[in-house]
């Protein structure tokens, strides 16, 4: 399976990408450990990419595709996985999609968990870490909203998304992430 994580901060998208990719058998893809093995391995596009890390800026869209498109190439990315972290924007995704379907190797499903803003900020303040007081929470959950969200959109028309209610321990969140996979397994 080829699979795309998203939801907002807080929402356990790592605790449940842990789960999911041992129950699928297939590999977990984040974007920043990409940027981290491409910038340690000096990789030309690593290179890139550190000139903009180092001065504080975003990877631009079109680096960010690049190295993911690299990393999918690879013989391990075959047998499947999950994607977290990218695509964050919607020109991201129609890039990506764009490239999959060029190949032949489309999305096969987007999951997208979800959570209310209150307990968002419960779980992120809980961690204790700087970046998680209440009002840089609220401010990441507006950028979420403002640059991430309209991907929901995006993949329901495409018949792509499916969304999983975030709340309740990581079991039973899981539980119901197993569910909607294994449903869409069978059919696909």
């Amino acid at each position: 399976m080829r699979l795309v994580f998203i939801g907002p901060p807080g929402v356990g998208k790592g605790t449940q990408s842990e789960r999911l990719v041992r129950h699928l058998g297939i590999l977990h893809l984040s974007t920043g450990e990409m940027l981290r093995i491409a910038c340690a391995e000096q990789t030309e596009l690593g290179k890139q990419a550190d000139r903009y890390m180092d001065s504080g800026e975003l990877v631009p869209d079109e680096l960010m595709l690049n190295l993911v498109t690299d990393r999918l190439m690879a013989e391990d990315c075959k047998r499947g996985y999950l994607l977290d972290g990218f695509p964050r924007t919607l020109g991201q995704a129609e890039s990506l999609d764009q490239i999959l379907a060029s190949r032949g190797t489309p999305l096969d499903m987007v999951l997208e968990l979800t959570a209310d803003a209150d307990e968002l900020i419960r779980r992120l303040a809980a961690r204790g870490r700087k970046d998680d007081q209440p009002e840089i929470v609220r401010r990441r959950l507006e950028e979420y909203e403002r640059q991430t969200a309209p991907l929901s959109d995006y993949y329901s028309r495409r018949s792509l998304l499916r969304t999983v209610d975030g709340q309740g321990t990581p079991d039973e969140v899981f539980q119901r992430v197993k569910a909607v996979i294994d449903k869409d397994r069978v059919a696909l």
